[in-house]
């Protein structure tokens, strides 16, 4: 969950742009680190460019952040991923991935925002409630096309059909669940095939995601909100239908 809210005043807009920028910025370094600077044979570089594009990102910066997060600049790639489990409010389980240059920094503060209603728990302490998987969410503009077909082929593991709202006018969208390690065939076999790759990610899944209402659904939100907002937090997933 990655959800955003309105904030008053200039200096916070300006803050919030800031932040999303460099958190798109971080996202493009570690995808060209891990699969190379070409976004043309690394999906998760292909579509972290293409976020950062929509955000107005200059070119530069894609550019640097690129040849930085590849190893092609004299400066060295800094960040670590750390990920924190616990539960929010209402006992609903949470896993946050941060990337951050300086753990020392980023533990006390996750601590203190989980001390705020949730529970910090040990690493691995969520394993029962979520699955790590693979995730393509994809679009096709041939709405005859058979994702179930597609997603034998490209081999991945389960598939559900996207949100409509998240689904181009004209077009068909598939979300395609896939093993860890299968994750970068599959995104280039569907690319390949015709789909748009809106996303191609690593991500925890919740098993049985919990259904709140009311005000405690708000108030978990809130919480939630609370560990998105800080800088060095990069996802943060919540069994929360």
């Amino acid at each position: 969950m990655g959800a955003q809210w309105k904030q008053a005043g200039r200096e916070a807009a300006a803050h919030k742009k800031g932040q999303v920028v460099g958190k798109l910025v971080r996202e493009i370094m570690i995808a060209a680190k891990l699969g190379g600077a070409d976004p043309d044979l690394n999906a998760r570089l292909y579509v972290a460019v293409d976020k950062a594009k929509k955000a107005s990102v200059t070119k530069d910066t894609i550019d640097r952040a690129i040849k930085k997060g590849a190893g092609l600049l004299d400066e060295k790639i800094e960040y670590e991923a750390v990920v924190y489990e616990g539960f929010a409010p209402h006992k609903v389980p949470v896993v946050v991935e941060c990337l951050t240059d300086n753990r020392n920094r980023t533990a006390p503060d996750i601590r203190h925002l989980f001390a705020k209603g949730g529970q910090l728990g040990t690493p691995g302490s969520m394993s029962f409630f979520f699955e790590h998987l693979g995730v393509v969410e994809a679009t096709h503009t041939d709405r005859s096309r058979d994702p179930e077909a597609d997603a034998i082929e490209a081999g991945a593991e389960n598939l559900e059909p996207l949100d409509s709202a998240d689904i181009p006018e004209g077009s068909q969208g598939t979300r395609f669940y896939t093993g860890l390690k299968d994750l970068a065939h599959v995104s280039k076999w569907l690319k390949q095939a015709g789909w748009n790759i809106a996303a191609s990610e690593m991500r925890y899944v919740a098993k049985n995601p919990v259904e709140l209402t009311g005000k405690e659904r708000d108030h978990v939100v809130e919480f939630l909100h609370a560990l998105d907002d800080h800088d060095d937090v990069h996802h943060v997933y919540a069994g929360l239908k």
